[in-house]
């Protein structure tokens, strides 16, 4: 076959991903999985039993609409509205996805050309980067700084040059749980129309926000002819292994991405978006006792990962904290992780595979709190063995 490596030297370097490798290295060693955000508990039954209708009634069995099924389409238009005032045509401006995973792939390869740069907050979810250099343009990271890990608003402005094309923005924040506030988003906001830059927006954490107020920038003036926001229900409701997950833009954007997701997966999770539409009109009394529950689990981590020795950064929003291993007398988070599970039985999740600035987060190590009391205090006990 030649000289020619068999991968697409875009995806040079991007092999296994960290989260399988920790994932199969808690499976080996029996270690408890604090690495992948997943809960270990399923959602409400009313929603499984939703489900399960839908196969037994033959809802969904077949290729359902490539845009999805009219019924979680206009629950997602409604959800809009009800939560963030944002009225969204369930016809023309809500296309339904495999995961959001999916919806920003779909959208960053629909939306970018080579040449084209993206700005996304540092560290970054994985696939970003991936689906950035899948379409051949080239990710600049803005790094977010501990403690605090907000953005530098003057650092940003200073790396838009002619060849921006958008800005991809992801609050909650994963892995760092910063929750971007009004002004930031304004300010951002207002870079964006002043270059004409379009938006991705990963909001899959909408409803897990601790402190503060999660804010869609795309309410604000001028963004939402030029914004993509996404989600999706496996955070929300704790069911990950559906892969329900969606867009809401504009027309014209939405016709952009449709044409490129229809060549990925066309449809998916026919009877769980189904079930989705249901879970999306839930009372408010639902969000409000997931996010009191997972504040709740959150508090009782960062106290148990301090008690070890962690420097902790609690966490404004999603199920993730980041911590630095630098006290523990330990610099490298990746050689700390794979040994971890030896060491105490507990796997974790090195941050410096989301940096492209290493120096940035080499001793940075992320948790997930999506567990089981019982198993966060197993795990908090295991950890005291450092």
């Amino acid at each position: 076959m030649g000289a020619r490596p068999l991968l697409n030297r875009r995806l040079a370097g991007m092999g296994t991903t960290i989260f399988a490798e920790m994932s199969a290295l808690a499976t080996a060693t029996g270690s408890i999985n604090l690495g992948q955000g997943f809960p270990d508990t399923d959602g409400p039954a009313s929603i499984a039993r939703a489900a399960a209708d839908a196969v037994l009634n033959g809802k969904g069995n077949q290729y359902p609409p490539g845009p999805g099924i009219p019924e979680l389409r206009t629950a997602i238009a409604e959800h809009q509205q009800r939560c963030y005032g944002l009225g969204y045509d369930p016809d023309t401006e809500v296309l339904v996805t495999a995961g959001a995973t999916e919806a920003l792939a779909a959208a960053l390869l629909a939306l970018l050309e080579p040449g084209d740069e993206v700005i996304a907050f540092e560290p970054f979810y994985d696939s970003y980067a991936a689906c950035i250099a899948m379409a051949g343009a080239t990710r600049v990271p803005l790094t977010l700084r501990r403690p605090t890990f907000r953005p530098d608003l003057d650092e940003l402005r200073a790396l838009i040059t002619p060849r921006t094309r958008l800005l991809l923005l992801n609050t909650p924040h994963n892995p760092t749980g910063t929750v971007l506030h009004a002004d930031e988003l304004r300010a951002i906001a207002e870079l964006a129309v002043e270059h004409d830059l379009l938006v991705i927006t990963d909001e899959v954490y909408e409803h897990l926000v601790f402190t503060g107020t999660h804010h869609p920038i795309a309410a604000l003036p001028g963004m939402r002819e030029r914004t993509v926001s996404t989600s999706s229900a496996g955070k929300t409701f704790s069911f990950t292994g559906w892969k329900v997950g969606w867009i809401t833009a504009a027309p014209e954007l939405v016709a952009a991405v449709r044409t490129a997701k229809q060549y990925l997966t066309y449809v998916s999770a026919g009877p769980f978006q189904y079930a989705v539409a249901e879970a999306l009109r839930l009372p408010d009394s639902y969000f409000e006792d997931l996010r009191t529950d997972l504040r709740r689990k959150r508090d009782l981590l960062a106290d148990g990962l301090s008690a070890a020795g962690f420097q902790v950064f609690n966490p404004e929003g999603t199920y993730f904290i980041t911590t630095d291993i630098t006290p523990l007398g330990e610099k490298d988070g990746l050689e700390f992780c794979r040994s971890l599970p030896e060491r105490c039985g507990v796997v974790a999740i090195p941050n410096v595979v989301f940096y492209d600035d290493t120096d940035a987060g080499r001793s940075l190590v992320r948790f997930t709190f999506c567990k089981r009391d019982d198993v966060l205090a197993e795990a908090v006990a295991r950890l005291q063995r450092l």
